[in-house]
């Protein structure tokens, strides 16, 4: 199997700086810092900001009341968000059913009981919950240094919009969970060759994969790449190719299921048609003239880059010059990237260099498609919001594990140490900057 590389072992100068219960200690602070941030948001949010959670809501209770495990999109439709009764106008989601049909079976009635929906988030403040520990416990499994360590948790417990979308109702955190598992599975079935971890990467895979289209594209892609590695290098047993095949047809099932149905694994819903052709309208883009590929594609990029920090209000100058700390980051994580492609190349990769490319190739895919996808609402719809950087929250290590890749062949002091103190505050800085305050 893979060993650690060398940048990634600490040195028994370092591990007396920082031993391993110091380590555990710092992550059990910060995962319980988090799930206090996601149950306070749980407890306060409105349900009409953010999220779409009123329409997962009503998804759930359209399960509850009619007690059906694969619904027709055409028949959902919306709840009231002052009283949860359900209205006459259409759902906009297309997502498969079984986040929604684990919620309606777990979680208290919601048709006309908006208290109920509490407990329904704090289910999924514990998805989230089990994602970020999974993400944690691959700098703690590495034994990385005290500093190395926190350029990995930090940046994850810092992302904008984890503790909110934890807080609420949203397939997403089904998907970060999912992914974040498949990701530290990933990385210890590279490591040790355990069937037990291979497994556990699939059960991630499949949890990811029943949530949404993307984590299917994410966690599936990543793990796929990992598993393509241990091929390559001759270490994948024969006797897992069926355990493989039999997860990789589970995980695609309900898109099959859809496109068979639909059409499509990501079909257009009336309620969705709908919702897009409202939204343009009242916006102006519907005769809006179409943007060319190039000129979509940069508004793309550059809405995902404010996306980053999701917000209502009207930014300031300062709050979108702190955009710059998360493109920052985001070359730094390419510079990482290109470092373990090379070491991969040279036959000289970690395990956590082959998790980082084969996210970076997993996320790259991904990406264009939901970009092709997004150029097509807005050719035909002239809609122009798509770019959620949550989508992408099961690959959400990548970055942070890149950035190590790059400090990891960084031998000039004083540089390895200004790099690593970016990493580490960078993140806290653009919490504190990103959004305007009130």
């Amino acid at each position: 199997m893979l060993a650690l590389n060398d940048s990634y072992v600490p040195s028994h100068d370092q591990e007396s700086a920082a031993s391993a219960n110091t380590n555990w200690r710092v992550c059990a602070i910060v995962l319980l810092i988090f799930i206090v941030a996601a149950t306070f948001s749980a407890v306060r949010k409105d349900v009409t900001q953010g999220f779409d959670e009123v329409a997962h809501a009503s998804y759930i209770a359209h399960l509850q009341r009619t007690g059906e495990t694969w619904p027709a999109f055409a028949d959902l439709r919306m709840l009231d968000p002052s009283s949860f009764r359900f209205t006459g106008e259409a759902n906009y989601l297309n997502h498969p059913a079984p986040y929604y049909w684990l919620l309606a079976r777990l979680g208290p009635s919601l048709e006309g009981h908006p208290d109920g929906i509490l407990l329904h988030r704090l289910f999924n403040v514990a998805l989230a919950a089990i994602g970020l520990a999974a993400l944690m416990a691959i700098g703690l499994i590495a034994r990385l240094p005290r500093f190395q360590l926190y350029a990995l948790i930090v940046p994850l417990a810092c992302i904008p919009v984890l503790a909110p979308l934890a807080g609420a109702i949203n397939n997403d955190n089904a998907a970060f969970a999912g992914g974040a598992i498949a990701t530290l599975a990933a990385f210890q079935l590279l490591t040790t060759g355990s069937r037990s971890w291979l497994l556990a990467a699939l059960g991630g895979v499949l949890v990811a994969s029943w949530a949404k289209f993307t984590g299917l594209l994410l966690a599936g892609g990543m793990v796929a790449g990992a598993l393509s590695c241990l091929m390559w290098r001759g270490h994948l047993p024969v006797r897992w190719i069926a355990p493989i095949a039999i997860a990789a047809l589970l995980a695609g099932a309900p898109y099959v299921a859809l496109l068979v149905q639909y059409g499509s694994p990501t079909p257009r819903t009336p309620g969705e048609i709908a919702m897009i052709k409202t939204g343009a309208m009242a916006m102006g883009w519907d005769s809006a003239p179409r943007m060319a590929p190039v000129s979509f594609a940069i508004h793309f990029v550059s809405e995902f880059v404010r996306e980053w920090m999701p917000t209502l209000k009207p930014r300031s100058a300062l709050n979108y010059a702190a955009l710059a700390i998360p493109i920052a980051s985001a070359l730094c994580a390419l510079a990482g990237i290109l470092v373990a492609g090379l070491r991969l190349a040279r036959s000289k990769e970690s395990a956590l260099d082959v998790v980082v490319v084969a996210g970076a190739l997993a996320f790259a895919v991904t990406l264009l498609l939901h970009g092709i996808f997004s150029y097509g609402l807005q050719i035909e719809f002239g809609w122009l919001t798509t770019a959620y950087p949550r989508y992408y929250l099961p690959l959400a290590a990548v970055v942070p594990l890149a950035g190590l890749s790059l400090l990891g062949i960084i031998e000039q002091p004083r540089l390895r140490a200004l790099l690593l103190v970016f990493l580490i505050a960078g993140p806290v800085m653009f919490r504190l900057l990103g959004a305007p305050l009130g």
